[in-house]
């Protein structure tokens, strides 16, 4: 037990929690990607259905080129398929819509061929014009989405014939095969004809399942494609996804052997889970509770009143209190697990006569303001602590408004008028190189213009040419040298940084799963699951 909570047991920490609460960098693959055979893995459907627990609400919709809620995210996993995609557990790259590997015709020139046979969910052919027209609606600066960010050094993409697509690139880029994975190939045909309105809230892709249905606050149903070829095919006849963001009801759900698998195990239920012969597993994350502030209102637009807060952070506490362990405080913007993992230069090691001292430094006598925080019940526990340390620092006094995450971004922080905020995040869905990861928050419009507000800065120029020098580098060293210097300049400027890094506790019955893995991201998968 740690040494903050030694003297109590885990239901007087519920307790007391309960009243105060009130999302590797290498320059190419370290192997080929993974083989493809058609009808690879499929040996007939066993069982029916698969039921799980999810924790996160339906935030967005489906369509790949603007979701980036965890639950749908997830889903879509099963849904869609890329050119290439990244395997959810292992984090391996294999071969989806990609028939081989992609070739590489000179240092800005690539192609990939389709793999045969492949349908979408309505029956029709997967096309190299759907290929096309998936690139170029995330590409278009109109459609404003979120992933441009990651394949941003794509100059073009055309057809070449009616099997192969020929991308252009801005620069070499090295990692452009795992970056396949980002864009997920939709029917041009389905989206002209429906609009991207209703295509975003019933997708049709050319994955595993097909979608069903989706009920807010209720689950998510999906059925099985059998005329899919891929590798991954459905196991199961139809699996239905509960959306349970109480933590309480996802543990009764698994508990009482409603759900076979659940996400996001609050950790002061692991003991009783694994007393019910559930098997539960942590995996170290990524995945974050972040600091946010507006830094285009005062006083958050002075860096020594952002180090302040952070120095005035007690997350160790955080760690052993609400984590119970299963978390590391941040010394970097990465987890110290990630493979090109440096520590930052500034560590924020709790110690409020310091945040005192750089408050006084800026001018303020006392500061007040309100934390707005979203709803997710880990991130409802850790919110109390954090006041509590801010409260002790002389001058200072917060409160606290928790916020549903459609509401936290939508009504506040997209428009402007919040001061400072707690979320969680994991970009590492998407896949772990440093660019990626760096460039969700730091790169493009919508987190440093429209939400933390620190796009006109010196700094944020300067952070621009050290992540841009980094993928242009020669070699890893040297790329490596650069991402140093852009975790030294965001640990010291911290308009939006990790408090801390968490593990992933999953639970799942083994006795009526076949093949399920842990995740060390946000969702769940059941590609290549069965039911016993």
């Amino acid at each position: 037990m740690t040494k903050y909570c030694s003297s109590l047991n885990n239901e007087s920490r519920r307790h007391f929690l309960k009243v105060a609460a009130g999302v590797t960098a290498g320059f190419a693959f370290s192997g080929s990607l993974g083989t493809f055979v058609p009808n690879a893995v499929a040996s007939g459907i066993k069982g029916k259905t698969i039921e799980t627990g999810i924790a996160y609400p339906l935030s967005t919709g489906f369509d790949p080129m603007t979701s980036s809620g965890a639950s749908p995210f997830a889903a879509n996993l099963h849904i869609f398929e890329g050119l290439v995609d990244l395997h959810p557990a292992t984090r391996e790259p294999y071969l989806a819509l990609a028939a081989k590997e992609p070739e590489q015709i000179d240092d800005t020139t690539w192609r990939v061929t389709l793999r045969e046979g492949a349908t979408f969910h309505d029956g029709k052919p997967v096309t190299v014009e759907d290929v096309v027209y998936s690139y170029n609606r995330i590409m278009d600066p109109a459609n404003k989405s979120l992933f441009v960010m990651f394949i941003d050094f794509v100059e073009s993409v055309k057809a070449v014939d009616d099997k192969t697509v020929e991308f252009k690139l801005k620069y070499p880029f090295a990692l452009f095969a795992k970056r396949l994975t980002i864009v997920k190939i939709v029917p041009k045909h389905v989206i002209e004809e429906v609009g991207q309105s209703k295509f975003d809230a019933h997708p049709i892709g050319s994955g595993p399942y097909k979608f069903v249905s989706a009920v807010k606050d209720d689950k998510i149903v999906f059925e099985a494609y059998e005329p899919y070829n891929g590798k991954y095919p459905a196991l199961v006849e139809k699996m239905s996804w509960f959306l349970l963001s109480d933590a309480a009801a996802r543990v009764t759900a698994q508990e009482s052997k409603r759900t076979q698998a659940m996400e996001s195990v609050p950790y002061l239920d692991i003991p009783r889970l694994k007393a019910k012969k559930q098997t539960v597993k942590s995996v170290q994350s990524f995945g974050l509770l972040f600091l946010m502030f507006n830094c285009e209102k005062a006083p958050f637009d002075n860096p020594k009143v952002r180090q302040a807060l952070h120095y005035g952070l007690d997350r160790q506490k955080l760690v052993d209190f609400v984590f119970d362990g299963n978390a590391e405080a941040s010394t970097c913007y990465v987890q110290s697990t990630h493979p090109d993992y440096m520590k930052a230069t500034t560590q924020y090691e709790y110690n409020p006569e310091k945040a005192a001292a750089l408050l006084k430094e800026a001018g303020l006598t006392e500061l007040k303001f309100e934390l707005l925080s979203t709803d997710h019940d880990w991130v409802k526990e850790c919110a109390p602590l954090i006041l509590e340390s801010w409260n002790k620092i002389p001058g200072v006094k917060v409160t606290l408004q928790h916020l549903q995450s459609g509401a936290f971004y939508a009504n506040n922080v997209d428009v402007g008028s919040f001061s400072v905020g707690i979320a969680p995040g994991d970009p590492s869905v998407f896949g772990d190189d440093l660019d990626l990861l760096l460039s969700w928050w730091y790169r493009g419009d919508v987190w440093p213009k429209r939400r933390f507000r620190w796009n006109n800065t010196p700094e944020f120029a300067k952070l621009q040419g050290f992540l841009d020098g980094a993928v242009r580098a020669a070699n890893h060293e040297e790329a490596r040298k650069l991402w140093k210097e852009a975790f030294d300049l965001i640990a010291a400027e911290v308009p939006l940084y990790p408090i801390v890094h968490r593990k992933l506790p999953s639970a799942w019955d083994e006795s009526k799963l076949e093949g399920y893995q842990p995740l060390a991201t946000t969702g769940v998968s059941f590609l290549g699951v069965s039911r016993k």
